[in-house]
């Protein structure tokens, strides 16, 4: 957590409520039962002896206290809290963890490879759908939690899943590449509607539509949609319907059947490469090499080493995608 340490001590600073709760003490008083985070991470926090106001999750707040130890964890024992308000110095990046390359940029990388695609139907249904659902596709993260779960995290998703679908279909010319990066490029879009987002720009819950459907369903009907009202009925259409709805592979993961041509197949795969790639390496950047992580139940409940062998972060090298 970026604190300022005081001249008494204390630590201060800006951060963003990830979960509030007021409980009772078994004394009877009021506190707060929190989860504070900035861009590098979350906190359990605790203010005894609440008096009383308004905090809520995604609230970005001002706090003062002490880090202490609770069960072999920091916890912050807060003194001092209060809503940041009109004036107040500080930077919402430095809150929030965000894609260190603009969703706009990313957009626009994205629209030029579908511009140049060769298949009309394919071209006319993912610019019809990307279009329309442009201003959240340049901000929106692609989770709640886990997987590139920052401001632009859904872009910068796809991004990376259609240059690695470009590097497969260099390795394996047989692959329908148009198809599978229409497929890699609509695979998530539906999140757009799946998931809500506060303040701060990041994933705050799932909408009821959203649990009740799924983004992969909704993808497939915005497909169907667009196809319908472009007065395309090629057999297209359903192949890219299959792409979306399969691509988490099993339904135990959300998939409405499994995947059951090549594309579909390579997608489901690459979509998961990159979710552990992101996972394992933004697990293990948070611990010195030569040291284990925690355990991550998103992967297997499995502890993590840091060999110290690569670089540090987990940038995608989106340079070359510009054709």
């Amino acid at each position: 957590m970026n604190f300022h340490t005081l001249p008494n001590g204390m630590a201060d600073g800006f951060v963003v409520i990830k979960k509030c709760e007021e409980k009772k003490a078994k004394n009877g008083s009021a506190y707060l039962d929190l989860v504070i985070g900035d861009k590098d991470g979350e906190m359990s926090a605790k203010m005894w002896d609440f008096k009383g106001g308004s905090f809520e999750q995604d609230m970005i707040v001002r706090v003062r206290g002490v880090v202490e130890q609770y069960n072999g964890r920091d916890q912050f024992r807060i003194s001092q809290i209060r809503p940041a308000r009109e004036g107040d110095e500080y930077n919402l990046a430095d809150l929030v963890p965000a894609s260190e390359i603009g969703g706009e940029q990313l957009f626009a990388m994205l629209h030029r490879k579908v511009e140049r695609f060769e298949n009309n139907d394919l071209k006319a249904i993912v610019l019809k759908i990307i279009d329309e659902h442009r201003s959240e596709l340049i901000t929106y993260p692609a989770a709640l939690r886990l997987h590139h779960a920052m401001v632009g995290g859904l872009l910068y998703h796809t991004m990376s899943i259609v240059l690695l679908a470009e590097s497969v279909c260099q390795i394996y010319p047989n692959v329908n590449r148009e198809l599978l990066l229409a497929g890699a490029i609509l695979h998530d879009v539906a999140k757009t509607w799946e998931l809500e987002t506060g303040k701060t720009g990041m994933a705050k819950g799932y909408t009821v539509e959203g649990e009740l459907i799924g983004h992969l369903v909704k993808g497939a009907i915005y497909i169907n949609d667009a196809a319908r009202e472009l007065g395309i009925d090629s057999e297209y259409v359903a192949l890219l319907e299959h792409i979306v709805i399969s691509h988490h592979g099993v339904p135990e993961y959300g998939a409405a059947v499994r995947p059951m041509f090549l594309e579909a197949i390579i997608l489901s795969a690459l979509d998961n490469l990159d979710a552990t790639v992101y996972e394992v390496n933004a697990a293990t950047d948070k611990v010195e090499p030569h040291k284990f992580t925690d355990r991550q139940w998103a992967l297997d409940n499995r502890k993590l080493y840091n060999h110290g062998l690569g670089a540090t972060g987990h940038r995608v090298n989106f340079t070359e995608s510009e054709e």
